[in-house]
């Protein structure tokens, strides 16, 4: 009796002085931050657990984005034993063990076991495969955590028996309540300009906007109570200065990141884009900017940029900050240095005012669905000449209403590959090239 009085004021005695992230760590669904796609209500996951009727799961996630506080939530729902492994440092033999507890847990009680391993894409394959037997019978339902892309990770048996969630990166108001939480636990508040601070440098890590949201608050405490978290606290807890970066300089910065780009000007790019970054702006909204310029700017003139632009936008979110910097600057040298050409973004302003003018022209008989019973006796399809029948490939008739006909929209630049473009258009239409 003596000593579990002892364990429960040890216990209680480590969770005072945790860290204040592990302080933090949500005790019910509510209180998860972020994660709405999986967790709001009758998402996915929220529904398994609440039911107690979760199977093997891999969360794979950036740092910080929950997958821990995810698994004890778990654990303090179900009705099954919980254990917990590390792949850091658990062998072939500690997995061996744990699968005949669970052997022993469920004929003795009829309880069944959940088994969190963190970090599982560090378990090479024969750890894995250890694993395998007990999971495919159901005697252990594995929850798997890892940052890294489990299809190149976990063994493809083991994958194929668990249910894969993705967690996101934290957006900036789930972190600015996360760092409000943790100002309140430290009996602490803060300048609206530090939390703006550590919401951007935290990059959508909860848990390290929460480790150095403790540091700034020791530093903002040494200067007397209540503590109250100003810029320079926190620049201090991140060891680094702010870059002033308001609301203007937003507006203004993003401007000039455009324009030197469209003006074929690589090293302005990446002046502002690392400007960019260094301020905390958000990685997603560069990467769509990007893909918006590479049709708007770059076009016809190189096809390639668009792919480029959109490359960046996907590694973006496939690999994250700060390794994703390198994808976004290479986008951003190769549509600085592409040919440019507005002609197709042009084109489609004409088409879109043509649209809204003209919008209930008729459609040419001859393009008319032809397919349906009664259709040929509209007349529908009748005089259609089909391009694939001509050698070049090409036929001349009229594509569109007749209010609209005449109107060119698309007018090729002579930049880039929008030459051939030109040339192409100019021979079909037997007219001379621009």
């Amino acid at each position: 009796m003596a000593e579990d009085l002892f364990a429960a004021a040890a216990a209680d005695q480590l969770q005072r002085q945790a860290p204040l992230a592990a302080r933090l760590r949500p005790t019910r669904l509510d209180e998860v931050v972020g994660q709405d796609h999986l967790l709001g209500p009758g998402k996915p996951l929220r529904t398994l657990i609440e039911s107690d009727r979760l199977s093997s799961v891999i969360l794979w996630g950036p740092p910080g984005t929950g997958k821990t506080s995810l698994a004890q939530l778990i654990a303090r729902t179900t009705a099954k034993a919980y254990v917990q492994l590390s792949a850091v440092s658990a062998s072939v033999k500690d997995v061996r063990e744990e699968i005949a507890a669970a052997e022993r847990r469920l004929g003795a009680h009829g309880q069944g076991t959940i088994l969190f391993l963190d970090e599982v894409h560090r378990f090479n394959k024969s750890q894995q495969d250890a694993l395998l037997p007990a999971v495919e019978s159901g005697l252990l339902i594995l929850i798997g955590a890892t940052t890294e892309n489990p299809f190149f990770e976990v063994n493809p048996p083991l994958l194929s028996r668990s249910t894969l969630f993705r967690l996101h990166l934290l957006d900036a108001q789930a972190t600015t309540v996360l760092v409000q939480r943790g100002l309140d636990a430290e009996g602490a508040t803060a300048t609206d300009e530090a939390v703006e601070l550590l919401v951007g440098r935290a990059a959508g890590d909860g848990r390290h906007a929460l480790t150095s949201l403790e540091v700034a608050c020791a530093l903002a405490r040494s200067r007397g109570r209540p503590p109250v978290v100003e810029v320079g606290d926190v620049e201090g807890a991140l060891g680094t200065k702010a870059i002033r970066y308001g609301r203007d300089d937003h507006y203004d910065v993003v401007s000039a990141f455009i324009k030197s780009i469209r003006g074929s000007d690589p090293d302005a790019g990446l002046y502002w884009l690392a400007r960019m970054l260094a301020a905390g702006e958000d990685a997603r909204f560069i990467a769509r900017r990007l893909v918006i310029l590479a049709s708007e700017d770059v076009g016809m003139a190189d096809p390639m940029g668009l792919v480029v632009a959109d490359a960046a936008a996907r590694a973006v979110e496939f690999v994250g900050l700060p390794e994703a910097g390198l994808n976004l600057a290479q986008a951003v040298v190769h549509l600085a240095t592409a040919p440019k050409s507005n002609r197709s973004a042009a084109a489609w302003w004409r088409a879109q005012a043509d649209a809204a003018a003209h919008g209930a022209g008729e459609v040419p008989v001859h393009l008319r669905d032809g397919h349906y019973q009664g259709a040929r006796s509209l007349g529908h399809g009748q005089g259609y000449r089909y391009a694939h029948d001509d050698p070049s490939g090409y036929v001349e008739q009229q594509y569109r209403p007749a209010e609209v006909e005449g109107h060119v929209y698309y007018e090729p630049s002579p930049h880039g590959y929008e030459a051939e473009v030109a040339e192409r258009l100019a021979r079909w239409r037997g007219s001379p090239p621009p």
